[in-house]
């Protein structure tokens, strides 16, 4: 083990927020795990992440004291709420919910028109909130109130307001339940009404169950989908050599959203608890430490990658851990991949033409936020 100590790292230092994918490429060589001023111990290496997540039992995911369905939980109480959450992402009941992922995603691209568009408001931020709704059977009226929901979640996160993110996660809860609530009256044949019927061990889920497994879908969906998007329209409008290709061979497009994100991946890291004295990449980490396995570091690794930068249609995509691996793989990846799928499907079957606006620059996200907050691309529709 190294005695040298490991370099201090802040994940909100100027720096870092400047460009956070430069940042962690530069971390990855200087420091592959190095302590960050908030008490974590930061992950950087594809290799050391990948033995983080293939020993879940020496690198729990109970994580919060507050309860997280199925997400935080270890196995084997994970794989009864796991079975149960998986029913609901199979390859039938994405077929199924094809047709209105093309609705919904038609119907907010008629709305953007020709010319100059700002990707993130205009697209990216409703496409996530109405897909969403959508996908649980949600009415239209919670589109706005949600979206401003994620707007006050986003600022309370940045600034590390522990009263203000418990506030707007109170209020969350408030919407599931309220469609909880509503559906017991009511009974509908959508995804909230059948979870309402869903048992574990025997029993029906409780109503904290419930809320807690909606919200990892939900919040998830809201954050990651809508920085995905804007990933990948920014990509596109940069190379016109890919886009060529994929309007040409459509079959392309999820292998090549895959690519593009983890080229720029949407989601910046996700935290593990050491249940013992471990160490990683020449590090010892104490029992009880809290552990970052930064996905936009690993995915970027040159040791798995080459040129992190490149990209390449023929990728083996075994490496890629977009949609993380093991036990705790993202559940809603299956939806995410038909999203994204059938956006850039339904944006290059519209246009002639994706190109960034001329003059724009690209405004990063800032920690812990993937992507950008702000893509301004010129669209010419068919």
């Amino acid at each position: 083990m190294s005695d040298e100590m490991p370099v201090d790292w802040d994940p909100r230092s100027s720096a870092v927020q400047d460009n956070q994918i430069a940042a962690y490429d530069d971390m990855r060589h200087r420091c592959p795990v190095a302590h960050s001023a908030y008490g974590n111990w930061a992950v950087f290496r594809h290799a050391d992440v990948v033995r983080i997540l293939d020993d879940p039992a020496a690198f729990s995911n109970r994580v919060s004291p507050r309860r997280s369905v199925p997400n935080g939980m270890d196995p084997p109480e994970h794989t009864l709420f796991r079975d149960i959450n998986d029913r609901y992402f199979t390859p039938e009941r994405m077929r199924a919910f094809e047709p209105d992922c093309r609705e919904v995603t038609r119907g907010l691209l008629d709305a953007l028109g020709d010319g100059e568009v700002e990707i993130m408001s205009a697209l990216a931020e409703p496409f996530a909130n109405h897909m969403q709704c959508r996908f649980m059977g949600w009415p239209e009226r919670l589109h706005e109130p949600l979206r401003e929901w994620a707007r006050r979640n986003r600022e309370a996160t940045l600034a590390l307001d522990r009263e203000a993110m418990a506030a707007v996660a109170g209020e969350f809860d408030s919407y599931i339940r309220e469609q909880l609530d509503e559906r017991r009256e009511n009974p509908t044949h959508d995804v909230t009404s059948e979870l309402l019927a869903e048992r574990v061990d025997g029993r029906p889920l409780s109503d904290d169950e419930l809320v807690s497994m909606i919200r990892n879908w939900t919040v998830g969906e809201l954050s990651t989908i809508s920085a995905g998007v804007g990933i990948v329209a920014s990509f596109l409008a940069s190379r016109p050599d890919v886009q060529s290709v994929l309007r040409a061979e459509p079959d392309r497009i999820r292998a090549a959203c895959d690519e593009i994100l983890r080229i720029r991946p949407p989601l910046i890291a996700n935290r593990r608890r050491t249940t013992r004295d471990v160490v990683v990449a020449d590090r010892a980490i104490p029992a009880g430490e809290r552990v970052l396995v930064l996905w936009a570091s690993a995915d970027r690794d040159e040791e798995i990658f080459g040129d992190p930068d490149e990209f390449s249609f023929d990728r083996d995509p075994e490496p890629n851990l977009l949609y993380g691996r093991g036990v705790h793989a993202c559940p809603g990846a299956p939806l995410a991949r038909l999203e994204l799928t059938v956006l850039v499907e339904e944006l290059l079957g519209a246009t002639t033409s994706l190109t960034a606006a001329e003059g724009a620059h690209l405004v990063y996200a800032t920690y812990p936020a993937g992507g950008y907050s702000e893509v301004s691309v010129s669209l010419v529709r068919r």
